[in-house]
């Protein structure tokens, strides 16, 4: 992982804004994924003419981003360079991609800023609901996912603790469900792939843990293994499905599935059988 996360979600946030408000330019940027400091890096455009706003640092306070930041809400501007509302320390920058009317809303993950969208026009028109919106539905995207990337982080950290003692054991398996239910709702690929492999790890450590492994290998579904992690962890069919984003029926599906290759009869012998075949912590 890089100093800053979200990468695909900001790429896919800046495409949505352009589709869904017909603005044609869109960029932003997100603070270092530890939360600290006050200065944002431009790393994302689309629809720009130049390269001139690639890499632009924003310091809160300075701006409309940095207004922006500092205020924590949107903030739009119908002529940047006429603005007597914002400081004027990226008019080069700004000028020189030709952009006049600018909307900037800030992404906030648990009330802390953790980036900037923006949307322009070349010409000096008044920004309407429909920037806006798609502006702020754009960001809520994001903030969506950096929460997902958070969590994941956390989780990662958590599995990634010596394991000692039945207590322990429960944490990490507990750790394991949350896992496995967040890797199909990342859009960063190279986290995904983290999350997968340390759940293998997890489920593989469990020979040495409470529950050794005597079943053969046995050959279930990334979505079934996905269900029996809640089921493992005390979930109901309706709090699985909530978690993995699926329906009841679907859930309960996955569950008969897996029962029937694991010779199950009950969800316990299933979650049993599936940590005997190194499947489940």
């Amino acid at each position: 992982m890089g100093e800053v996360a979200g990468v695909a979600e900001m790429q896919a946030a800046l495409s949505r804004i352009r589709r869904a408000s017909g603005l044609p330019v869109a960029f932003g940027g997100l603070l270092p994924a530890d939360g600290h400091g006050r200065r944002l890096r431009i790393a994302e455009l689309s629809g720009a003419a130049t390269h001139a706003l690639h890499g632009l640092v924003i310091t809160a306070g300075s701006g409309l981003g940095g207004k922006s930041m500092a205020l924590s809400r949107p903030c739009a501007v119908t002529d940047y360079h006429a603005s007597r509302h914002i400081s004027h320390e990226y008019d080069v920058a700004v000028a020189a991609e030709g952009l006049r009317a600018v909307l900037a809303v800030p992404v906030v993950v648990r009330r802390k800023v953790r980036g900037v969208l923006y949307a322009a026009l070349r010409e000096a028109t008044p920004l309407g609901d429909r920037a806006l919106n798609a502006a702020m539905a754009a960001a809520r995207d994001v903030e969506q996912s950096l929460v997902v990337q958070d969590d994941a982080q956390r989780l990662l950290e958590t599995a990634r603790e010596p394991v000692a003692g039945p207590g322990a054991w429960e944490l990490v398996r507990a750790a394991h469900s949350e896992l496995r239910a967040l890797a199909p709702r990342l859009v960063d690929p190279a986290l995904r792939e983290e999350l997968v492999a340390v759940c293998g790890r997890l489920a593989a450590a469990a020979g040495d843990g409470p529950a050794p492994r005597r079943q053969p290998h046995v050959p279930l579904t990334p979505r079934e293994v996905d269900v029996l992690a809640c089921v493992a962890a005390g979930a109901t069919n309706a709090a699985a499905g909530e978690r993995l984003g699926l329906r009841p029926e679907t859930v309960k599906g996955y569950l008969r599935s897996a029962m029937r290759k694991l010779g199950a009869h009950t969800r316990l012998e299933a979650v049993v059988a599936a940590r005997r075949a190194g499947l489940l912590p």
